[in-house]
């Protein structure tokens, strides 16, 4: 009987050191596992370093991918009909919008003639003038209002 009890308390001892190795190597595994997992997160947020070089290579790239697009865009909208441009659309592209009506007006003959004896009599207006208003502040314009 003292034998059986001390050939199974034996077993029992060598039965609880391995099922403690068994837990301590999976706790090891998982922070193990847990560790490259925090490896790999680093990795992904760890990029190139941004120096003024590749910036402006980046953006000579990324300018293209926009112009080509645009470019792109704009054959779609002439092939679909829809080549009405507005009115600052057409000055933007052609800057000689800007003085084509007096060109025009010019080529005619005709011009604008203004008659100055309308601007002659301005004397009989009635135009108050500021520095008659006793109330009249310049740094002040609500000073007419109390």
């Amino acid at each position: 009987m003292v034998m059986i009890f001390t050939l199974v308390s034996a077993v029992q001892e060598k039965l609880n050191e391995i099922v403690d190795q068994i837990k301590t190597r999976r706790e090891e595994e998982k922070k193990q596992k847990e560790r490259e997992a925090e490896e790999e997160e680093k990795q992904r947020f760890h990029g190139t370093p941004v120096t003024i070089e590749n910036f402006l290579n980046w953006k000579a790239k990324f300018d293209a991918e926009l112009l080509e697009i645009k470019r792109k865009k704009m054959k779609e909208e002439e092939q679909a009909g829809k080549n009405k441009l507005s009115g600052k659309q057409l000055f933007e592209m052609d800057h000689n919008l800007d003085t084509s009506d007096i060109q025009f007006l010019e080529e005619a003959g005709n011009s604008v003639e203004v008659d100055e004896s309308l601007f002659q009599e301005m004397d009989d207006l009635e135009l108050d003038d500021e520095e008659d208003d006793p109330d009249y502040n310049p740094v002040n314009l609500d000073s007419d209002t109390i």
